[in-house]
């Protein structure tokens, strides 16, 4: 199994500009639940803590394969999402790591 978590930054003006677009993004990659072949969980949280170093938004998702992660990437729902998304992200975090035990 692979772990696919990403944060972003979105941009806005003031505090409710940025976290609006945050609940924007978080509907819409909600929306790929069962979309997506391979995507066995997808949990997006909404940053509450307000500290200057945190981001606004985490998506946690977790995938039975490399190959299920890599089709995602290329999947029609995923680029939907990403299109309607377009400026509101002004910065993006990535980590992927395999689960101890599981094969890529």
């Amino acid at each position: 199994m692979i772990k696919h978590i990403v944060m972003w930054n979105m941009a806005g003006d003031t505090k409710e500009d940025r976290s609006e677009a945050a609940k924007f993004l978080q509907s819409r990659f909600e929306e790929l639940r069962g979309e997506v072949p391979g995507l066995l969980h997808l949990e997006v949280g909404l940053d509450h803590s307000s500290v200057d170093y945190a981001c606004d938004v985490v998506l946690y998702t977790e995938f039975e394969s490399q190959e299920a992660l890599d089709a995602y990437a290329t999947h029609p729902a995923h680029l939907r999402v990403k299109g309607e998304l377009g400026q509101m992200r002004i910065a993006r975090f990535q980590v992927d790591y395999a689960v101890a035990g599981s094969s890529l």
